[in-house]
């Protein structure tokens, strides 16, 4: 049994089999939906229910309350139809225009610019064509058949040769991958894939001013972000502000540094929340939203980009909307939640 979602105001429709939550159904018609962790904990995705009857699967509280729920919002990432719906949700322009693939990919090189950060190159398989966009995300599919999302950090024209995607991968102790990540994974180990996916990549359709804030490895589809910038030669005014708790943390400093001197419409301010007496910190301190608060406390007519801890992007989102007037719109995420997030 089948039932049709309709979305509003784009007026597309698609089938949605009865067990199937909506969200998958709209990523395998290739139709262009706001989404995020694809599993209920970071809020991307909630739309409207304007018709019909959904039920929802396990979610978190924090993503859509029971108030919320109440007042006809859903996730469709784990929403599904009891009957034909009528959604109302912002239609993503270009979201389902690359294939998702399952593929293999070959450990190309690790690398440990921190003590708990590992930048992982993975080979891409010769005889597939992987396109996706900067800012997007791949998931590793592990042997018990779990999933661990990260982000590309290069753009596509910055594959190199042999063609490899870029991961910034953070040590969470105790975690199944992660720890197999810092502890026994070597170069030439294979690793199952499928991707892309997520909804967060540059709109390129506006000449708006642009906010992108990231904290820890959130900087890592921001840093293909401004790749992607650079290959455009756009000249849309824009300003990185990566947080991290203490100086180690910016284990790419000197790239985000060498990004702002090359490009002349880039500006970079990196925040420390917690900078020791041995960093001999003369930049910024505090939270990270906040310093972009103090610079720019009109954001009426920016865009901003954020990326990182489910707190930053949340506290980003409600006091750039509440305080700075930035239209809600206008605020684009990716919220990193981890397993220990979802519990």
């Amino acid at each position: 049994m089948t039932f049709t979602v309709t979305l509003q105001p784009s007026n597309r429709s698609f089938d949605v089999a009865r067990d199937e939550p909506i969200l998958t159904a709209a990523i395998r018609g290739g139709i262009g939906l706001p989404y995020g962790c694809r599993d209920g904990a970071c809020g991307s995705c909630k739309s409207r229910l304007l018709e019909g009857r959904v039920i929802h699967g396990a979610h978190q509280q924090k993503a859509l309350s029971e108030a919320e729920e109440a007042a006809g919002l859903i996730l469709p990432c784990c929403a599904t139809p009891q009957t034909d719906c009528v959604v109302e949700a912002r239609a993503v322009p270009g979201a389902g225009e690359n294939p998702i693939l399952k593929m293999p990919g070959r450990i190309l090189s690790i690398e440990r610019p921190a003590a708990d950060v590992a930048v992982v190159r993975v080979q891409l398989p010769a005889n597939q064509s992987f396109k996706y966009r900067a800012g997007q995300y791949v998931e590793f599919i592990l042997r018990d058949g779990a999933r661990r999302s990260y982000s590309m950090a290069n753009a596509p024209h910055n594959l190199g040769t042999p063609p490899a995607i870029e991961l910034h991968i953070r040590h969470m102790p105790g975690g199944k991958f992660t720890d197999h990540v810092f502890g026994a994974m070597k170069e030439k180990d294979i690793v199952r894939m499928e991707g892309p996916f997520g909804s967060f990549f540059l709109r390129e359709d506006t000449d708006k001013p642009m906010v992108l804030l990231a904290s820890g490895t959130g900087f890592a589809p921001v840093k293909a972000l401004i790749e992607r910038l650079e290959e455009a030669g756009s000249t849309r005014p824009a300003v990185l502000y990566w947080g991290c708790r203490s100086r180690a943390d910016l284990y790419l400093h000197a790239w985000a540094e060498a990004a702002a001197a090359r490009l002349p419409h880039l500006r970079y301010v990196p925040v420390l929340s917690d900078a020791k007496p041995e960093d001999d910190w003369a930049g910024r301190t505090g939270f990270v939203h906040q310093a972009v608060m103090a610079d720019l406390p009109d954001l009426s007519g920016h865009q901003v980009y954020a990326c990182g801890v489910p707190v930053m992007v949340e506290s980003a989102h409600r006091d750039f909307v509440a305080q700075c007037g930035l239209p809600d719109d206008e605020f684009y995420a990716d919220s990193f939640t981890s397993e220990a997030d979802k519990h």
